[in-house]
């Protein structure tokens, strides 16, 4: 049983998809934060740092070798196998039309960050046009840090798909 599924009945499947990321803390603190939410993590390439490197063990604590994030070679080669269908895939971008609680809340789930200085391609934000959410900010800051943001995603989407 996963800790999803333990925590979550009914069993939403959640999954976190960083596009490119560049910072290796922030891959493992959202690591550590899907294996928290019995989320799948999913990383598409390239990648700004080595999965190996200390630091980013370092950022998941001992929890990294249960993270197990896929590796995929491109957002294509990622939706060729896992196959989302419409209403699973919510993008998030400081530029996005709605709000993040706005967002759908289906059984399967595929939340999409891009990276830390460059956020989303063009090209996944055109596959999914409609599908593009932001997270509320105050003008003192440009953007919230992207572990920060995958963790709150990751929980609203929860939360707002759990059984009444």
């Amino acid at each position: 049983m996963s800790v999803c599924s333990e925590l979550h009945p009914d069993g939403p499947e959640r999954h976190v998809v960083l596009v490119a990321p560049e910072i290796h803390w922030n891959t493992g603190n959202i690591g550590r934060t899907c294996l928290g939410a019995g989320a799948r993590l999913h990383l598409i390439r390239p990648l700004g740092f080595s999965l190996d490197s200390r630091q980013v063990k370092r950022a998941g604590l001992d929890y990294w070798d249960r993270v197990v994030p896929t590796v995929w070679d491109s957002f294509d080669a990622f939706c060729q196998i896992m196959a989302p269908r419409d209403g699973e895939v919510v993008l998030f971008s400081k530029g996005g039309a709605r709000l993040f609680w706005e967002m759908p809340a289906p059984q399967r789930m595929f939340l999409v960050f891009g990276s830390e200085t460059g956020g989303l391609p063009d090209t996944v934000v055109s596959r999914y046009p409609d599908a593009c959410y932001r997270i509320p900010i105050s003008s003192a800051i440009r953007s919230l840090n992207l572990s920060t943001a995958a963790g709150i995603a990751l929980y609203e989407s929860l939360r707002a798909g759990r059984p009444p």
